[in-house]
């Protein structure tokens, strides 16, 4: 088969040659249809053993590839809930498989969480890389069965591949507990994550979801997805917080920070003193921080700041029975398709 393999920290991919793989007894064969290229690729595969080398990345040459669908080829010996022809997305998160996190269920809480095909996130990562080798990049790669998700007929291969992000913005609104009616503001509205996060907080029924960005025609676009919920807000108009606070009365249940690691932490403590008491502040961005917490004000207020890493299996299928219910609506999502040879 042909898989597109980096042999060298800040060089090209390279198209190679190599065997398709056997799949484990608990593993599947996946004939990869679509794999999104992450905005972050770039400075995963350039900057990251210098900029994070607490986070691993896999022994070169390897293949890379996050958030991939396609269709079930061959099956191990030991499954049983999937068939070739089955149409799947693959939840590229691993963990180790034997400790407590991962008999739970809470696999990105295991110290060798590893994403397949991008970066691991402990010393145990190399392992889970050895095991796992084969990404999106490649025609073909394996995973383990508990990794995968049904797709219902009416999600394409390519909006599949947006789970990544869309699932992320999934779990943190989950831990934030957001119920219909209450309202929430995301801190970077006008990005991948943050477009998602608007999707979903209209989904989950917020009554005012306030989308905070520096794109204002982005923010046209997103008021236009529900002019009576969606407020937007430009970072650059004002004080960010005393805007929200002028729509949004005592302030919003739920703040959702979805800004980059190269953006300016002070835009989130801005954006979080918009959180009314009892509230929930969601991490999922990785702003460079740190940020600053006053103890005294967040006992008194009640409040919370969360940290949420990518979602679990479970949370993906939810997601993809949302869309097949109509309840998560993706149709706003462009997809620009482009060849293996081009990557």
């Amino acid at each position: 088969m042909q898989a597109a393999r980096l042999h060298e920290i800040g060089g090209r991919f390279i198209v190679d040659h190599i065997p398709v793989p056997t799949p484990g007894p608990h593993d599947v064969l996946i004939k990869v249809a679509a794999s999104g290229i992450i905005p972050n690729l770039k400075n995963v595969t350039t900057h990251f053993p210098e900029w994070y080398p607490f986070l691993p990345l896999p022994e070169l040459p390897a293949i890379f590839g996050l958030d991939s669908a396609g269709t079930v080829a061959a099956v191990g010996s030991a499954v049983t809930v999937f068939k070739p022809g089955d149409r799947v997305y693959v939840n590229p998160g691993i963990g180790c498989g034997e400790c407590r996190w991962c008999r739970e269920g809470e696999t990105p809480r295991c110290q060798a969480y590893t994403f397949m095909g991008y970066f691991g996130f402990g010393p145990g990562s190399q392992q889970v890389f050895k095991r796992y080798p084969y990404a999106g990049y490649g025609q073909y790669m394996t995973a383990h069965g508990n990794n995968l998700v049904r797709l219902p007929e009416c999600l394409s291969f390519a909006l599949a591949t947006r789970f990544g992000y869309l699932g992320t913005a999934y779990s943190a609104i989950r831990k934030a507990a957001l119920r219909p009616s209450q309202s929430v503001l995301i801190l970077g509205a006008s990005g991948t994550l943050g477009v998602g996060a608007t999707l979903l907080a209209l989904a989950f029924g917020a009554a005012r979801v306030v989308v905070v960005a520096r794109d204002a025609d982005a923010l046209k676009r997103l008021k236009a997805l529900d002019p009576g919920r969606v407020v937007p807000v430009l970072i650059g108009d004002g004080v960010i917080h005393e805007q929200v606070l002028a729509q949004v009365p005592g302030g919003v249940d739920v703040m959702l920070d979805t800004l980059g690691a190269k953006a300016p932490a002070h835009l989130s403590v801005d954006a979080m003193q918009a959180v009314g008491r009892g509230g929930r502040i969601v991490q999922i961005g990785g702003v460079a921080g740190p940020i600053p917490i006053d103890p005294h004000p967040f006992m008194c207020a009640q409040l919370q700041y969360i940290g949420s890493l990518w979602f679990t299996t479970a949370e993906a299928e939810e997601m993809a029975r949302m869309v097949e219910s109509g309840i998560l609506d993706l149709s706003l999502l462009e997809s620009h398709a482009y060849p293996l040879e081009r990557l």
